[in-house]
């Protein structure tokens, strides 16, 4: 689980993504679980595969959420049986009262434990559709 990734539709699939800028194209590392034409295996589980963006019918931005004490939250990233979150609730007031520790200015985080959580839940954005990307 991370706090903020990318999903990508490529030939009808979707995958995990990553969006890296080269040479003024965007391309798109696509990550599988499995061996498929094109992919290589970066480690055991785990494939990838560099496509431009253009070539992706679809592109999403994803981002964990959740809410504990009744505030709004990021999921940061994870670890076992804990989430380390962040604070979206823009009130710095009740960050403190929360007893969240202050990152930087405005950026308020703790560790808590998965079960301590409610509405687990990605909030999902559509970044590009077919036709509306062109490369160059």
């Amino acid at each position: 689980m991370s706090g903020q990734a990318y999903r990508a539709r490529w030939s009808g699939a979707d995958y995990e993504a990553a969006a890296e800028l080269l040479s003024g194209v965007l391309w798109m590392r696509l990550y599988g679980s499995a061996p498929a034409d094109g992919f290589e295996q970066v480690r055991p589980g785990r494939f990838v595969r560099a496509v431009p963006a253009a070539e992706c019918s679809a592109i999403w931005h994803v981002t964990t959420v959740c809410e504990w004490q009744g505030a709004p939250f990021l999921v940061h990233t994870a670890r076992e049986s804990e989430l380390l979150i962040e604070y979206t609730g823009g009130d710095a007031r009740h960050a403190v009262a929360l007893g969240l520790e202050r990152i930087e200015r405005g950026v308020y985080r703790v560790w808590v434990g998965r079960d301590e959580v409610v509405a687990l839940g990605e909030k999902v954005v559509t970044v590009v559709t077919t036709g509306l990307f062109q490369a160059g």
